[in-house]
């Protein structure tokens, strides 16, 4: 295992003390509602490049790699980290809750899947927000991450829009919808009538492999999404590869279907100077009820020429063939959707409304909620303290490895608190498919 560190590394008499090992509760909690507030955070990353140190320290690490070497257990400099957890890139990846909850509004099955497109080809210029390339906090074993959306019922759509404006049309600015979570003040009180409820919970359910399992649903809608992800992170030379393995169900329940989907590769493009992220390969869609499927590419950049984030898309009844739309665009641009009916539709991702999550204020989250688990690196980082951002880091990972060696030594097998292993995947603890 290559093991990098800043080039000081402090020691504990700097003022940096490791958390408390608290141990894990193997009780199921749901957060109270009443004490959330509106997320503040951009995890907007303004750096303008790998500095000279900094590169001389990526050159090292560079220099012990090999080609195609696995990354999973290369500790990586904490300079490069993105002051949020993977868990919660997962959570951002459902910033148009509006449109989610759309799908299950479609008349048919085709625009159930159609839209379902829509919605997954819109979730991921979110949740890698930022030209620059970062890395998330590796979730440690026990990690949560909760939050939740309020979605004005008047955003929700029960037709197709296209271009032309008109009653069915979705908004554009969100401060002007009444009973908007934008307006207000995060943490009111307000009753939600005129809104729909989404929840949302992330755990990471295993350390190598590493495997992440999030949950989001809505009652109201009998709607849900079950999705486990397991990160393979590989070498190749001056970009690294981050393959999502495994596999999310989203269930509509209304109409008894399951679309199964996959998720594609993410690629870190020019480590040494300014590094950039793409997303690459084809993902699949599929509805085995309906026999409706899509795949969707994710193509990158070629060497010479050729454009950055292009994604197409197709949409096809499996039965006749017939492709019943076809998009194209950028993922975190503008997209292009044409349908068999002649009608056409287009999305810009930069200019679309974003719903913000609300999350427990830090005092009131449990002790391995993500924020509050990761709340003195995320200071440091940006109070640019990196060598006290380090040794935070170490602290939680050395914590870490204590607690795997008490259950080694107790011959105790780590259970997860919101989630059940499930042949080769993982079902959350209570999903709505069972309740119903």
């Amino acid at each position: 295992m290559v093991d990098m560190k800043s080039s000081k590394t402090p020691n504990k008499s700097a003022g940096v003390a490791c958390q408390p090992n608290t141990g894990q509760s193997s009780s199921p909690e749901t957060p109270d509602l009443s004490d959330e507030t509106t997320d503040t955070e951009d995890h907007e990353e303004e750096d303008l490049g790998v500095l000279d140190d900094q590169r001389n320290i990526m050159l090292h690490l560079l220099s012990q790699l090999k080609l195609g070497m696995d990354l999973t257990r290369v500790v990586l400099p904490t300079f490069i980290l993105e002051k949020r957890s993977m868990l919660e890139m997962y959570a951002n990846f459902m910033a148009h809750p509006d449109m989610f909850l759309s799908i299950t509004c479609g008349r048919t099955a085709e625009e159930r899947m159609v839209r379902f497109v829509e919605y997954y080809l819109t979730a991921f210029h979110e949740g890698r927000k930022g030209a620059v390339a970062k890395k998330p906090y590796n979730p440690i074993l026990g990690e949560n991450f909760h939050c939740s959306w309020y979605v004005p019922r008047v955003r929700v759509r029960p037709l197709r829009t296209t271009n032309c404006p008109g009653p069915n049309s979705a908004p554009t600015d969100s401060a002007s919808i009444p009973g908007s979570p934008q307006r207000g003040v995060g943490g009111s009180s307000r009753k939600h009538s005129d809104c729909y409820h989404v929840s949302f919970v992330a755990e990471q359910l295993s350390h190598h492999p590493p495997v992440s399992g999030f949950y989001c649903e809505c009652k109201e809608k009998k709607m849900c999404v079950n999705t486990h992800v397991w990160t393979k992170s590989k070498f190749m030379g001056m970009s690294v590869g981050v393959s999502m393995v495994g596999e999310g169900v989203l269930y509509l329940l209304e109409h008894d279907e399951q679309y199964v989907f996959t998720l594609p590769c993410a690629y870190a493009r020019s480590i040494l100077t300014v590094p950039w992220v793409e997303l690459g390969g084809k993902v699949t869609i599929n509805c085995a009820k309906s026999g409706y499927s899509a795949t969707v590419t994710f193509h990158t950049k070629p060497f010479y020429g050729g454009k950055v984030h292009r994604v197409t898309a197709e949409v096809k009844h499996n039965l006749t063939g017939n492709i019943v739309c076809k998009a194209q665009g950028e993922w975190n641009g503008v997209l292009e959707f044409t349908y068999s009916n002649g009608e056409n539709k287009v999305i810009d991702t930069s200019k679309h409304p974003i719903i913000k999550k609300k999350i427990q204020p830090i005092e009131k989250q449990g002790q391995y909620e993500s924020r509050r688990l990761w709340q003195h690196v995320t200071a440091s980082l940006k109070g640019g303290h990196l060598d006290a951002a380090t040794e935070h880091k170490r602290c939680l990972e050395d914590r870490q490895r204590r607690e795997a060696k008490q259950r080694a030594a107790s011959h105790s097998a780590w259970k997860p608190k919101y989630f059940i292993k499930e042949g080769e995947g993982w079902v959350y603890h209570n999903p709505l498919w069972k309740a119903q």
